[in-house]
């Protein structure tokens, strides 16, 4: 009896450890893209304005193109990462 008891307490346990890994993940992702897109794209602009990339100003790059560039690549490495996660915890798609 208290092997059925411990199933639901340790597939509550896998639950909270999948979905802390998941949430960890979604917030890095976030931070990294609020500094690239409204850090270097807007308050860092000044700053990175004499740097030189393809003809314009490295803020100006970021703003308009390098956060688009690099919400991509999060876009990517979520779904890498969370297949691998998915794998971890055995909730994969076969």
């Amino acid at each position: 009896m208290s092997d059925q008891t411990s199933q639901p307490a340790k597939a509550a346990e896998t639950d909270k450890g999948y979905w802390a890994a998941n949430v960890r993940i979604i917030i890095v992702s976030l931070i990294i893209w609020a500094i690239v897109s409204f850090g270097f794209g807007i308050l860092l602009r000044p700053v990175l304005s004499g740097i030189s990339v393809g003809g314009t100003d490295l803020g100006f790059w970021f703003a308009q193109q390098g956060s688009i560039l690099v919400f991509l690549a999060l876009i990517f490495f979520y779904a890498w990462r969370m297949n691998k996660l998915d794998r971890e915890y055995g909730v994969d798609e076969e």
